[in-house]
């Protein structure tokens, strides 16, 4: 099992917008092969920056998830979004 932790950094006055394209993110990627669960966290101090932690059963699980086609759609409608590209650290137990 691996945990993938995806920082975000929004661009003021987006966050409506992000909120709704994160929640369809999360929803599309509840139906790729190996997803166990993930969450959605923001800054309690910085309400610009947010976080995604997902679990998947595999790293090959992960990477079929973030090269698929349905994630790189969704990415082309957050990535406008962000002040910054996307973070993704990779952790094991």
């Amino acid at each position: 099992m691996i945990r993938v932790l995806i920082e975000r950094q929004i661009a003021d006055g987006l966050a409506e917008h992000y909120e709704q394209a994160a929640r369809r993110t999360l929803q599309t990627a509840m139906q790729a092969h190996g997803f166990i669960s993930g969450e959605a966290l923001h800054d309690m101090h910085n309400p610009n920056h947010r976080v995604v932690l997902a679990t998947f059963r595999t790293i090959q699980d992960w990477q079929r998830w973030a090269s698929s086609p349905e994630r790189k759609e969704i990415m082309e409608q957050l990535n406008p979004m962000l002040e910054t590209e996307e973070k993704i650290t990779l952790f094991q137990h």
